[in-house]
């Protein structure tokens, strides 16, 4: 139970390291070593807690933050790539069409034609 504990809070540091760190290029050696586990046991320990591998969950927070930069703050798809850590435009739209079911450009027009929960 206690290697548990500590596998999970090995994993809780590794989440909280990807969300501030999101936008940097990582390897799993240098999360591994800031969570005092190896990478094998981080790697599948993440992948049991999360659902996700840790790069993954890296290109969820990417692809997320993409979004409410290009909603929110209304930046156009090239420059929110580029500001999440994205090198390659075409690698951003496939990753992009491939979690939200569309491009950016057309993903983000229908959210914004779709009212709010508040306006309801």
């Amino acid at each position: 139970m206690a290697q548990s504990d500590g596998n999970a809070s090995g994993v809780a540091k590794a989440v909280l390291w990807l969300r501030e760190n999101f936008d940097k290029p990582f390897s799993i050696k240098l999360i591994a070593q800031e969570t005092n586990m190896s990478p094998s046991g981080l790697h599948h320990h993440f992948k049991t807690l999360t659902n996700m591998t840790p790069l993954q969950y890296q290109k969820h927070l990417r692809l997320q933050e993409a979004r409410r930069l290009m909603l929110v703050e209304a930046m156009d798809a090239s420059a929110a790539a580029y500001q999440v850590g994205y090198v390659s435009r075409s690698q951003f739209s496939r990753e992009y069409s491939r979690l939200f079911g569309a491009p950016p450009l057309q993903d983000v027009e229908q959210a914004r034609q779709q009212p709010q929960a508040t306006e309801l």
